[in-house]
């Protein structure tokens, strides 16, 4: 580990990460001089290991998570060669925990006796009928341990503390967006009914997540339990974070507020109501909940040209996923140079058994004419297999970067 140490540390002080770095705060900025480009590996590490891209050698599962979250970083830089930058810095996340919107006797899922990723399951939802049933609603409560979060900082600080910096940081959802939380109470099918069968009902049911996340966020707050995440941090639904407009200007050295980060609000779920439908019954409470926040990431898989009228009143947008599905001429002269157009090709292309160059520098092409002049990036997520071919992502990388180059 104090090995691989060494090697983030040469690579953090890189001309070509530092030159990353830069561009990102101007990608982030809206100021992007060259389209940006990442591909995440979290969701095929198995090929990576079984390839021997990256193995471990440590024995105990703290010290593997170490070494394998620095070979991670070392492989970005030298194989995958995207845009991903290395932070001199190790990190060690806060240890919080939150209790459930209901009791845990309330919550069934079926989960048939299949192997890994395949099967279906059921889920029961444990609100069915929200005039009944909306007593079972508690707020959550919440709880860090402080010793605990200390002695992996200063274990991981002894181990490596004089070659790299140890720092303590939080990161506490991945979305804001609340029809994810409203469908685990409620269910998907029931979120759309209610929409005509009980339409007070459901608006009581999204009032009280906006309460209780806010709530949350706020504790959060209170506690100093907030950290910045305006570097390499994962934002909205695959981006990284830099930017030199958070925390706000007058942040420091005060507690990190809410109106210092980034934050995620997307709601997929809802992509087969209309856009009236969404207007009424989500948005309201999720621009609520954007605007408690410094900058505001919209959209994962939700195709958001049909919403668009509706979500550019969000007064902090900075960044919007355009999807697989989504239209991107439209969505293309929709943002302009006024926001990051966030384009996530799809996965399928780099996953299934015939990996077409060709079919792929389509894709890439047509983003590129569609969205030029945007402040535009390239994101492949959601990849959970490469057919065994780990290196794939890397050649995806490549194809990108030689389609930028033609300009």
């Amino acid at each position: 580990i104090r090995r691989l140490a060494n090697r983030k540390m040469e690579i953090a002080s890189d001309p070509v990460n530092l030159e990353r770095k830069a561009l990102w705060y101007k990608h982030n900025g809206l100021e992007s001089s060259r389209p940006m480009v990442l591909a995440e590996v979290q969701g095929c590490m198995d090929e990576l290991f079984n390839a021997g891209h990256i193995k471990t050698e440590c024995t105990s599962p703290w010290a593997q998570s170490v070494e394998v979250k620095l070979k991670q970083e070392i492989y970005e830089f030298e194989v995958l060669r995207d845009d991903h930058v290395i932070e001199p810095y190790l990190n060690v996340n806060w240890i919080v925990n939150t209790t459930n919107h209901v009791d845990e006797s309330e919550l069934h899922i079926d989960i048939p006796d299949t192997d890994g990723r395949l099967g279906a399951r059921r889920w029961d939802p444990p609100i069915k009928d929200i005039a009944n049933d909306f007593e079972k609603l508690q707020a959550r409560e919440y709880s860090v341990s402080r010793s605990a979060t200390a002695a992996l900082h200063s274990g991981l600080e002894k181990l490596v503390g004089d070659i790299v910096p140890v720092r303590i940081r939080g990161a506490y959802w991945w979305t804001l967006g609340m029809t994810w939380s409203a469908i685990d109470l409620i269910g998907l099918e029931n979120l759309m009914m209610f929409m005509y069968d009980d339409p007070a009902g459901l608006h009581s049911v999204m009032q009280f997540l906006l309460d209780d996340y806010t709530a949350y966020g706020a504790w959060l707050e209170k506690e100093g339990l907030l950290t910045l995440n305006n570097e390499n941090d994962y934002i909205g639904s695959g981006g990284m974070g830099y930017t030199t407009e958070l925390p706000r200007a007058d942040g420091e050295p005060a507690p990190i507020e809410r109106s210092d980060l980034w934050a995620l609000v997307e709601s997929q779920e809802t992509v087969g109501v209309g856009p009236d439908q969404f207007e009424e019954f989500v948005f309201p409470y999720q621009e609520k909940i954007a605007a408690q926040y410094g900058l505001c990431y919209y959209g994962c898989c939700e195709p958001v040209n049909s919403r668009w009228h509706v979500l550019k009143n969000i007064s902090n947008l900075r960044s919007v996923s355009i999807s697989p599905w989504a239209d991107e001429e439209f969505m293309a002269e929709a943002l302009g140079r006024s926001y990051v157009y966030s384009r996530k090709p799809k996965p399928t292309m780099i996953s299934t058994k015939d990996f077409d160059e060709q079919a792929i520098r389509g894709d890439i092409i047509h983003t590129l004419n569609a969205a030029k002049g945007c402040n535009v990036e390239f994101l492949m997520k959601d990849v959970h297999t490469l057919d065994g071919k780990p290196e794939r992502l890397a050649r995806w990388v490549e194809i990108v970067r030689e389609e930028i180059a033609k300009g």
